[in-house]
């Protein structure tokens, strides 16, 4: 294949809020032919990444950047978004023709309604996937599921782009975005606190390399449940064993007490799924349901 950098770029890039996620999509973009010509950041961290992931591509203010780019990437946090669409357009920032693209996963295209109407052709495509701000997230991008929301007649511009960065399209229609969002924090947000929990309670319990120890059965553990979905419970509360789980509560709350409530919340929502899937015994279940009951009431009846 021919070197990207001597192929005629199609679009010049810029990116407005260099935090984890839009220097990897510019730099994806940048492998694909188009240009980074712009990059916006306040902090030194957002300095640093960006002249790290996009070299040589000057550090301006946002109002630069969409002078400068056909294709800006509106990189901030969620609730910074509408007013910065906002701030944008009230300032004549936003040139007809210019594609504004988000990568929020709470928004939909409809955010960048103000930009539409001043010309702008809006987009929402947000990558189902976690960043650590260096050059190995351009790598992950490849097979990478993103949420994609557009005006019906860019559909195709906005599942273009993210095959061009290795991605794979998957359409969110508006009104569903924010259960989509819900979604992927439940796996994905939630999985990051219960792994670092659980990591501290192994320190606790004596382990010296709980990192080692969690991960054959977590990778196990993640990969049957894709497959398998329900079917893949197992432990203590999906067998019934109410003696285990009342003994589990009384340790935690010796040694890690902040973490009983969300022992509790998982273990009532495993064993609601475990009954509803034929896994956990009714007979079982009423005496696991009493300790979750009696662990929620600190113990004491």
């Amino acid at each position: 294949m021919p070197d990207p950098s001597e192929r005629p770029a199609r679009l010049t890039v810029g990116v407005v809020g260099a935090g984890r996620v839009g220097p990897a999509l510019a730099a994806s973009l940048q492998l694909a032919g188009h240009r980074p010509v712009a990059v916006s950041g306040v902090s030194d961290a957002s300095v640093r990444r960006a002249g790290e992931m996009l070299p040589d591509v000057p550090i301006v203010t946002p109002a630069e950047v969409l002078a400068r780019a056909d294709l800006v990437l509106l990189t901030v946090p969620d609730d910074a978004l509408p007013s910065l669409i906002e701030g944008l357009v009230e300032t004549g920032a936003v040139r007809p023709g210019q594609l504004l693209v988000h990568t929020s996963g709470r928004y939909g295209s409809k955010v960048l309604d103000p930009a539409l109407r001043a010309g702008g052709l809006p987009l929402a495509l947000h990558p189902a996937m976690t960043f650590t701000g260096t050059a190995i997230d351009v790598q992950r991008l490849a097979g990478c599921s993103f949420g994609v929301t557009a005006p019906e007649e860019l559909r195709l511009a906005a599942e273009a782009l993210v095959i061009e960065m290795g991605g794979e399209p998957e359409w969110i229609e508006e009104a569903a975005r924010p259960l989509y969002h819900a979604a992927l924090a439940l796996g994905a947000n939630h999985l990051v606190t219960l792994v670092a929990e659980s990591m501290e309670l192994l320190r606790q319990a004596g382990v010296t390399a709980p990192d080692r120890m969690l991960g054959p059965l977590l990778g196990a553990a993640l990969d049957n449940a894709l497959r398998s979905g329900d079917a893949a419970l197992t432990g203590p509360v999906a067998r019934g064993d109410a003696g285990t789980v009342a003994a589990h509560v009384s340790e935690l709350r010796k040694h890690a007490p902040q973490t009983v409530a969300g022992y509790l919340a998982m273990a009532r929502a495993t064993a609601d799924r475990a009954l509803a899937h034929g896994l956990l015994k009714p007979e079982l279940a009423e005496d696991l349901l009493g300790v979750l009951a009696n662990g929620a009431d600190g113990g004491e009846r």
